[in-house]
């Protein structure tokens, strides 16, 4: 079933206000570069400061604000200056993440907890920065990038994974709170997209897209009104299939995945 319609339909940038957390790279940076293209005025945040300050220097109208989104108040701090430059705040993305390859015979704690603290804790952080602000205005919408990984566990993704399905549910949950409100909330699934996050992966990526079509993609879903938006439709449909409790026998799905990925 489609989620199109449960949201706001964004289709006129021009003007608006969006604050991209995980600029600097990646989907996060193409995505930037799409809102700035059609006329938004952008902050973009990461801990990688160079990136920014070249976007910020191919448009007149984007502050570079470097920071660490996992840092105890970080977020909120610069929430100041995020309005202070944008004047409102129409469009708040959660991109920043962290992936590496670990398996059962291989578990590395700390880089586990460092998943969770980065792709969710991140984004409870930037949440507390800006949900008071949106509740105010009663307009504004809430994006968090999740993975088709959140849908069924993957192969490599022991740690990757869980953190990509909570990010999905607090998604869910947020939608229930904050539309009655006025307010847009959505959850981007991507596929394998060529970022430095999957540079490394060996094995085999089905339906590898480039960063400029996951964010074309992104956009077309913010235009709909998606809740929703999950791409490549060719692999990520599939992966929803699997995902479903009780429609795919687990034995199916695992011995699908094992023939996908080779691993």
């Amino acid at each position: 079933m489609s989620s199109a319609g449960l949201n706001p339909c964004l289709r006129d940038w021009h003007g608006q206000g969006v604050w991209i957390v995980g600029a600097s790279s990646g989907i996060g940076l193409a995505t930037a570069e799409a809102l700035a293209a059609a006329g938004a005025r952008g902050v973009v945040s990461a801990r990688k400061a160079g990136p920014l300050q070249d976007f910020a220097a191919r448009h007149a109208d984007a502050l570079a604000l470097p920071l660490d989104a996992c840092a105890p108040g970080a977020l909120a701090d610069a929430m100041p200056r995020v309005l202070a430059h944008l004047g409102r705040l129409d469009l708040a993305m959660y991109c920043a993440g962290h992936y590496a390859p670990m398996r059962a015979d291989r578990i590395d704690l700390e880089d586990a907890l460092r998943h969770q603290d980065i792709n969710v804790g991140g984004a409870w952080r930037l949440l507390d920065a800006v949900l008071p602000v949106l509740l105010v205005q009663r307009t504004g919408h809430v994006s968090l990038v999740s993975s088709v990984a959140g849908y069924r566990g993957l192969p490599m993704a022991l740690a990757y994974g869980p953190t990509k399905a909570a990010l999905t549910s607090l998604a869910q949950s947020l939608w229930q709170d904050l539309h009655p409100r006025g307010l847009g909330v959505s959850v981007i699934c991507p596929g394998f997209v060529a970022t430095p996050l999957t540079a490394g992966n060996t094995h085999p990526m089905p339906a590898l897209i480039s960063p400029e079509e996951a964010a074309r993609q992104i956009l077309r879903g913010w235009a709909r009104g998606e809740f929703e938006i999950h791409f490549p439709k060719r692999f990520s449909r599939v992966m929803k299939l699997l995902g479903l409790i009780g429609l795919v026998s687990d034995r199916a799905a695992f011995a699908m995945l094992r023939r996908t990925t080779g691993l």
